[in-house]
């Protein structure tokens, strides 16, 4: 439980400036795609790259989120990694609908108060291939992003392809740093 307390004070800030925060000057936020099929879209997701956050700076590898359709039409969130002294830490969150025409504009808290869910934060899909296997998450002031995949690695010439996709919704690839996938 500790872990997890400490994961949660720390992705506080990060959340609360990320709902906050609007882009600012004319910069247009990057396009997140037509549709995404939740039914699909839950399950395991392996983060294969991200920008570097404080809500994640415990974890040194084996980072996924796991994803699942609840009754009420939200989505349960479960974020785990192994932290350097080789334990496990856990988040559990929510991630609601914002925009229910596409399912491509969601926002996730991880911070449940009570039954209340405070400091909600962007999480757009960004790029998703036909057969949702893998994936760029993202917000639309570009300060988070992720590239997560249902296999710990992609392929190079997927990876380079997902690089081109960054650069085109106004990312810039090199600052996302691989993520360790191993035993």
């Amino acid at each position: 439980m500790k872990p997890l307390l400490r994961a949660l004070l720390q992705l506080l800030p990060a959340l609360f400036l990320t709902a906050c925060h609007a882009p600012g000057g004319t910069a247009t936020p990057p396009q997140p795609v037509a549709h995404v099929d939740l039914q699909r879209y839950q399950g395991l997701w392996y983060e294969v790259a991200s920008i570097p956050n404080r809500f994640q700076k415990q974890c040194a590898g084996n980072t996924t989120a796991e994803y699942k359709l609840r009754k009420d039409g939200q989505v349960e969130v479960i974020n785990r990694c192994r932290t350097q002294p080789g334990s496990w830490d856990e988040a559990r969150g929510v991630a609601r609908i914002v925009a229910s025409d596409s399912n491509a504009r969601l926002e996730v808290s991880f911070v449940d108060l009570f039954g209340w869910q405070l400091f909600w934060g962007d999480y757009w899909v960004l790029e998703l291939a036909a057969d949702y296997s893998h994936v760029i998450v993202g917000t639309p002031d570009r300060r988070y992003g992720w590239i997560l995949s249902r296999t710990p690695t992609l392929p190079t010439a997927t990876r380079q392809a997902l690089d081109q996709q960054l650069r085109a919704q106004g990312y810039d690839p090199d600052s996302f740093v691989d993520t360790p996938q191993g035993p």
